[in-house]
């Protein structure tokens, strides 16, 4: 386990993240103060970015998975016929 303070961190943040990508605890110290910790990442926890912020936004409440998961996508319910779609399009540039 490694102490740095918050100036050196900054001048050096590299050095210590690769530190502990590689296992290493780093403690952050503003006026010998331990303020955070740098600590590689849980075994669990998926390399993708995206995967990351997904779940921290459903521990946040912001987004609800869904209770049923399906390998088929959501059948698609057409709001207008395609004939219709095409007469409201001709009527609309009739108007030009």
């Amino acid at each position: 386990m490694k102490s740095v303070g918050l100036k050196v961190l900054k001048n050096r943040l590299s050095e210590y993240v690769r530190l502990a990508a590689g296992g290493e605890v780093i403690l952050v110290t503003d006026r010998d103060q331990v303020v955070a910790e740098l600590v590689p990442p849980r075994e669990t926890r998926s390399p993708i970015v995206s995967d990351a912020l997904l779940a921290d936004a459903v521990r946040q409440g912001w987004v609800v998975p869904p209770l049923v998961m399906s390998t088929e996508p959501p059948r698609s319910i057409p709001v207008q016929s395609f004939q219709q779609i095409l007469t409201d399009l001709a009527a609309d540039r009739e108007d030009r």
